[in-house]
């Protein structure tokens, strides 16, 4: 148009359905710059298009509103060829849309191996892998990380406490040590030692052999993360690679990374200790390294394992902590930038607590008193498809509740059932193989449920950019929730069976996209897309 720059223009839905399918402000964007009123621009904007011939199959009707707003009623044109492209897409509508794909390494879950996986466990692994579906359905090559703290004083707890219940098993007095674990999945690791070994270090256990501790410390550690894995592929969440901290200690790693620390200038001693200079990155203090008494901290080894990510030659790092971890991500990027990386490779986004409740009452759990709600009690109580719709429902940044009694419902008040109902419900009718020509025309009206729910297909790969620009699963659960509501409304308001051929058509086209999106996006957040419910 003479006189106005060229512009994109944004459409969106309006606020009111009324005015139309799609707005767009972008007269008033064009304003300054064409130093014209908006509404006249708008004017002009809606003459063009009313004037342009191969526009008029697409648009039933333009009109300007408000200060310079246009609102677009769409024509059963563009419905009809918009519907029968998502439906052609199939799957691959929304895919590989990374803009540039790169490689991403997340590390999530990563608990000691000292207990099996609980609900605070839980959140972090369905997020976790929720973010790496998307971002994989994205494009980028990702990896899959799990850190096994299996180094220091925990895990000579727990070697000691599977010793002593291992001895109870052979009929000895031999306690558990009163800070250790108490759970009875210790009994379990302890029988099944006894099993493998029988009673060969029954004379060694009292007093307790330093060498027998240490032996069942290893081997209860690669019993536990067994189980811990087992129960975490249970929860459709798999990794591609693990990571041992103790590798770090005994290869030489930590001793390695302190050194190169105190060689830049990064690290000082200070009352017979050593200590990181986070402050020079951003920390609010510094931090201690190795302690006066020659034991190194948790960041020791952080310091080891993170220059070692970061030396991979991946393009991001994704480190998945929980809520008491706060304080570490400015010590995380000091780590990297004192590597000599860029630390804006770190991103580490931070999942808060999640309860279970039940009745109103809520579930309290503690791993070393053998009280705590598992992942495995979860998924025995609510099943994994409602335990990971409900864990990523809610924005990982915000603490909640997970009401058990509305999880177990088979009912429309419970978000999963109301979504894989849609796609049962799309499945059943699809099953009956209605005809409907391949080149009908656009059918000559349009239910309003069949606008709406076409225009909800269309938002679909922006709900996934979304979703992978802010590392967000919870924007994908919302989306197929609205979806799965437009679907219903459809659903009960317009036949396809017996219906006009071009109706036919056009909703068979309507049906298959939908089905494709939500099978999409339910497997994005390790959810089945059942075809019967």
């Amino acid at each position: 148009m003479a006189g106005v720059p060229d512009a994109t223009a944004v459409l969106e839905p309006p606020a009111n359905p009324g005015f139309g399918d799609l707005a767009t402000n972008v007269a008033m964007t064009l304003a300054k710059a064409a130093g014209r009123n908006p509404r006249e621009i708008a004017t002009d904007l809606v003459a063009g298009i009313g004037a342009a011939p191969d526009l008029g199959r697409y648009v039933e009707s333009a009109e300007v509103a408000g200060p310079g707003f246009i609102n677009l009623t769409l024509g059963p044109g563009w419905f009809a060829d918009a519907a029968r492209a998502i439906a052609g897409a199939g799957d691959a509508y929304g895919r590989g849309q990374a803009d540039p794909p790169g490689r991403v390494l997340i590390e999530f879950v990563s608990a000691n191996p000292t207990g099996p996986p609980h609900v605070g466990h839980a959140r972090q692994a369905a997020y976790g892998d929720g973010v790496a579906r998307i971002l994989a359905y994205a494009g980028h090559q990702v990896t899959r990380e799990f850190y096994v703290n299996d180094w220091g004083r925990q895990m000579a707890l727990f070697g000691a406490s599977v010793a002593a219940r291992y001895g109870q098993l052979l009929g000895l007095d031999t306690p558990v040590p009163d800070d250790g674990y108490q759970g009875d999945y210790v009994v379990g690791i302890a029988q099944a030692m006894r099993e493998e070994v029988g009673d060969a270090y029954r004379d060694r256990l009292d007093p307790p052999d330093p060498e027998v501790l240490a032996l069942f410390a290893a081997r209860g550690k690669e019993l536990m993360l067994g189980a811990m894995v087992g129960e975490l592929e249970r929860f459709r969440v798999r990794f591609d690679a693990f990571f041992s901290e103790t590798t770090l200690h005994e290869g030489g790693a930590v001793a390695r990374g302190l050194e190169a620390l105190v060689a830049s200038g990064d690290a000082y001693e200070s009352e017979g200790a050593l200590w990181f200079r986070t402050t020079a990155y951003g920390d609010e203090k510094d931090r201690v390294l190795r302690r006066s008494d020659g034991s190194t901290t948790y960041l020791a080894a952080d310091v080891a394992y993170h220059l070692d990510k970061a030396g991979r030659g991946d393009d991001l790092l994704l480190d998945v902590l929980g809520a008491d971890h706060h304080g570490y991500i400015a010590r995380l990027r000091a780590v990297i930038a004192a590597g000599g990386y860029d630390p804006a490779m770190l991103e580490v986004p931070i999942v808060q607590l999640v309860s279970l409740t039940e009745g109103g009452e809520a579930k309290r759990m503690s791993k070393r008193a053998g009280t705590l709600v598992t992942l495995g009690e979860l998924i025995d109580d609510i099943g994994v498809d409602a335990a990971r719709f409900f864990l990523v429902q809610r924005s990982h940044e915000t603490a909640f509740d997970l009401d058990l009694d509305v999880a177990r419902a088979e009912g429309n008040e419970n978000p999963v059932y109301y979504v894989q109902y849609a796609h049962a419900r799309i499945a059943g009718i699809l099953a009956q193989d209605p005809e409907a020509p391949a080149d009908a025309a656009p059918p000559a009206a349009l239910d309003p449920s069949e606008r709406a729910l076409l225009l909800s297909l269309c938002s679909w790969p922006e709900v996934v950019r979304e979703a992978e620009a802010r590392r967000s699963p919870h924007r994908v659960a919302a989306y197929l929730m609205d979806l799965a509501r437009d679907f219903h409304g459809f659903y009960h308001r317009c036949r396809v069976v017996g219906e006009a051929p071009e109706v036919v058509a056009f909703r068979l086209d309507l049906l298959r996209g939908t089905r494709a999106i939500i099978a999409a996006g339910l497997g994005l957040i390790g959810v089945e897309a059942p075809d019967r419910m």
